[in-house]
């Protein structure tokens, strides 16, 4: 693939495209927190963080510090961002977090609200962001260190986050503060660093003087630039597109960078569309999927998801609306390309599958904040970084890490996955084979067939709880009309890039 190819184009479906100097992929919470930690030990001029909920008492290394208030090995984060600030008064550090309303922020067990009471009197500027229109959240999910080393995921940094890769019915580790353990869960992130990490420190600037904080400054890039010692980057050099979502908000302008990515990258698919996401709800995106499947040589499509939502609202909403999707991809398959399963755990128990992962071919990876679903593409703050495979090495890089993703939910090596898939002639082929030989019940289980009751069939024609404006959340009578004409519009093909016009 040459530059020209390449499927980003800035100021259309991504904001900026700038180069990482060092790129490295996350496998749940285990690894990337195991590289937050060390990340914020080695800032010495700003730690910026952006979050949907953010909780002081988030343990960041469970698996090996014992005592999460040991004063000499803090683990909680709150401990870590007070002690770092007290010990180094030049370092700036600030958290950036959704105000949550009260039935959100109680599910959360007040996380966010009770940081503003942690941060109370220390050097940590901490600011709850309400600046939305009704109904709308602040869902970026990023840690800025030294204006130049960006961790972006579309986990939060929460007290029920953390689990490793092997998803255990029963681990003791995934334990809350009041002593009551949570269900495993699954996320992906990414570390960036160079001018990609300096585009996320100016996303922070905006978001924090938008929120209605002072004006601040990136900082003068330090001489040495952060990164956790002795992790290997998977890749170098990689030119990294930084894709948004946010409401037209007073007289800020509409951004939808980031659905336009999507589209464009579903577009670009030869043999193989990966989504991995807590909900595939979008009526455009999903049509667009639809396209692909009715051509005779598409490609194949195989989505990852959980079993079900945890909330009872979620499931009368996004799950309802998820299985309208999923039915309407089967009932347009008619060349038997498209596989949608669920994770379970060794004992069948349903994982919380909470990532935001889209791979194209061996050509597009994408991570970050945004779900497949409405708020994602219109009304929620969100952001995602991509990266394109040019070289063989980088194609071979986003092979590897699809088979790392779809190996650790079967118990399967990287290898295993794409030799599978080699033989079997897809990848959803080479799941029902790899799962399979290890007996029931199933780790990625195939969604079942299910027909919807005239409740759910109503919800999903609807797109109740799944606003995709502000001047619909309100109105969701308006929403069907408006996807039908967003629809038309959007899978239209994207306009030419400046360069190709005068060709």
């Amino acid at each position: 693939m040459d530059q020209r190819s390449s499927v980003f184009q800035p100021g259309y479906n991504c904001w900026r495209v700038e180069p990482s100097d060092r790129t490295a992929l996350f496998i749940d919470n285990d690894e990337t927190f195991d590289a937050l930690k060390p990340l914020i030990l080695s800032a010495r001029k700003s730690i910026w963080i952006l979050a949907w909920v953010f909780d002081p008492l988030t343990r960041l290394d469970p698996d090996r510090v014992r005592k999460s208030r040991d004063p000499t090995h803090a683990d909680r984060i709150g401990l870590i961002l007070r002690r770092q600030a007290a010990l180094n008064p030049a370092l700036d550090v600030r958290v950036l977090t959704w105000d949550m309303p009260f039935p959100i922020a109680a599910a959360q067990l007040f996380g966010p609200h009770r940081g503003a009471a942690f941060f109370a009197g220390s050097r940590v500027k901490y600011r709850l962001d309400a600046t939305l229109p009704a109904s709308a959240c602040h869902h970026q999910k990023a840690v800025i260190v030294d204006g130049v080393s960006a961790l972006i995921s579309g986990g939060d940094i929460g007290v029920d986050r953390w689990d490793d890769q092997r998803h255990l019915d029963n681990n003791p580790l995934r334990r809350l503060p009041t002593g009551r353990h949570y269900p495993p869960r699954h996320e992906v992130a990414m570390l960036v660093d160079g001018k990609a990490g300096e585009a996320m420190a100016d996303l922070f600037i905006d978001r924090w003087r938008t929120s209605g904080g002072e004006h601040i400054e990136r900082p003068e890039r330090p001489e040495e630039t952060p990164w956790p010692e002795g992790l290997v980057p998977d890749l170098r050099r990689t030119p990294i597109a930084v894709a948004r979502t946010a409401a037209a908000w007073q007289g800020r302008p509409e951004i939808i960078e980031s659905l336009l990515l999507h589209l464009a990258s579903i577009k670009r698919a030869k043999r193989l569309i990966y989504l991995e996401n807590q909900y595939l709800t979008s009526p455009i995106i999903v049509e667009a999927l639809a396209e692909r499947l009715v051509e005779p040589d598409g490609p194949e499509i195989v989505t990852i998801g959980p079993a079900r939502s945890p909330s009872y609202f979620d499931q009368m909403t996004m799950d309802s609306a998820r299985t309208a999707a999923i039915n309407r991809l089967r009932s347009v398959d008619v060349h038997k390309r498209f596989s949608a399963f669920s994770a379970h755990t060794p004992k069948g128990a349903p994982i919380i599958v909470h990532s935001k992962v889209t791979i194209i071919d061996d050509t597009v990876l994408r991570i970050g904040s945004a779900n497949l679903n409405n708020r994602s593409i219109g009304l929620d703050s969100e952001c995602d970084l991509a990266l394109e495979g040019h070289s063989d090495f980088e194609r071979e890089t986003i092979s590897s890490f699809l088979g790392r993703l779809v190996g650790h939910f079967v118990g399967r090596s990287a290898g295993d996955v794409l030799a599978t898939m080699e033989r079997e002639g897809g990848l959803g082929a080479a799941i029902n084979a790899l799962d399979v030989k290890g007996g029931p019940p199933r780790r990625l289980q195939p969604v079942p067939t299910r027909k919807l009751s005239g409740v759910e069939k109503f919800i999903a024609d609807w797109s109740l709880g799944d606003a995709i404006a502000p001047d619909d959340a309100w109105r969701p009578w308006g929403r069907r009309a408006r996807l039908k004409r967003d629809i038309a519009r959007l899978t239209e093909p994207p306009p030419l890039p400046p360069e190709r016009l005068q060709e």
